[in-house]
């Protein structure tokens, strides 16, 4: 008769060996299964922008943009429903890196999008490369962000403040000028700015014979248009924006200064600003990465969406948005909507071609756009481009290692 003792030992053997198969199994799946439900769940978006002050519709603008494009998208990216949360940055630096930690601590953003203000985006640059948090810059152009601060987590969609100030450069001296005043605010995009268009100027062979500045935001310009006068320079360099921009044209022109002294900006000087700005700015030449009068079935279609949508046409800084949605895309569509892939996800934002109502353009090594420039023309209520100041311009990314 057969020892029941033995059968017994084995089935119990066999029973113990399949629950721990499926414990192990079970064990094995739970981060596959969080992971699906991550990449399944919402995608929390965080917009960083002035909301008030002299840059608010610069921010709403941005906004506008982004979500344009995520709406063409059926509201997904990457398969992921959007979510977003706002924070005002009030366009002050002191109040960046709190504001922006509201986001990412409080909020428990995935993905952080902002800002105008380079003082404030420098903020939120630091504190991105500090906690490993993705930033998509849709404006500021704060050098240093693609520069000595680079790192993996941070884009830009828009420009180094370089490279509109060196492209106007290059045309100051193909334009036969040969001493040249700067006037700006004193902060980090006026210097930047600056200090591209010395570069570019002087490389042709010109000449800056002073620099001018502000505090920002102060626009009590009088005292410095009678410097400009009594020097009587060939022309005029400046880089403003929002309501700094719109008073700063209009006073160039009550002295009288447009009739003698040409007046050549950084875009900003008069994008979004023109209707405040009337007759004042008729015929300044700014360079910047957008303009009106482009040829390209992308930004046609891009214009007519986003009137239909906002009732007014688009401007530089709604495109910015709308390429930091775009760019944002092409990087979770390469993960599945996986932002816990982080490698895979930066590679594919890195080496994005993006299809830009500006025009295609793609991304340096410090994750800055190499793009035309353009030379546009105030005509009417348009920056009409009028021709190209510098072709494929890239961002020196100087004291970027990564």
């Amino acid at each position: 008769m057969p020892d029941n003792r033995f059968h017994t030992e084995e089935m119990n053997m066999r029973k113990t060996r399949l629950l721990t198969a499926l414990a192990v199994a079970a064990a094995l799946a739970v981060p596959a299964t969080d992971a699906l439900a991550q990449a399944a769940g919402k995608l929390k978006v965080g917009f960083m922008l002035p909301y008030t002050g002299t840059f608010a519709a610069l921010g709403t603008a941005i906004e506008n943009g982004f979500r344009l494009y995520v709406n063409e998208q059926g509201g997904k990216l990457g398969g992921r429903e959007i979510e977003f949360v706002k924070v005002d940055d009030e366009s002050e630096p002191s109040k960046g890196a709190d504001n922006v930690n509201k986001l990412i601590k409080r909020d428990n953003v995935d993905v952080v999008v902002g800002t105008v203000h380079s003082g404030v985006a420098m903020a939120m640059a630091k504190v991105a490369k500090e906690t490993g948090t993705l930033l998509v810059i849709p404006n500021a152009g704060a050098v240093a962000i693609t520069g000595p601060m680079c790192a993996q987590n941070i884009f830009r969609t828009s420009f180094s403040n370089w490279q509109p100030g060196y492209a106007m450069g290059v045309v100051a001296a193909e334009r036969g000028h040969k001493k040249v005043m700067t006037i700006t605010w004193k902060y980090a995009a006026g210097d930047e700015s600056v200090g591209g268009f010395k570069e570019g100027f002087e490389k042709g062979g010109g000449q800056v014979i002073k620099d001018l500045t502000l505090p920002f935001p102060n626009v009590e310009f009088q005292a410095l248009l009678t410097e400009i006068a009594a020097a009587k320079p060939d022309a005029v360099y400046t880089f403003f924006a929002g309501g700094g921009a719109v008073k700063f044209v209009k006073d160039y022109a009550a002295a009288g200064l447009n009739k003698t002294i040409p007046l050549y900006g950084a875009g900003f000087l008069t994008d979004g600003t023109l209707e405040a700005q009337g007759d004042a700015a008729q015929g300044l030449l700014t360079t910047l990465h957008y303009g009106d009068g482009l040829t390209l079935a992308k930004d046609k279609a891009f214009r007519a969406a986003y009137s239909a949508a906002y009732k007014m046409q688009p401007d530089v800084y709604a495109v910015g948005g709308y390429d930091a949605a775009q760019l944002l895309g092409i990087g979770l569509t390469a993960v599945k909507g996986d932002m816990a892939k982080k490698a895979d996800l930066y590679k594919a934002m890195a080496a994005a071609k993006i299809d830009s109502p500006r025009g295609a353009f793609t991304l340096g090594k410090n994750h800055d756009p190499v793009q035309d420039i353009y030379l546009r023309k105030v005509e009417g209520k348009e920056n009409k481009v009028v021709g190209i100041a510098v072709k494929a311009l890239a961002d020196p990314g100087r004291g970027c290692t990564m």
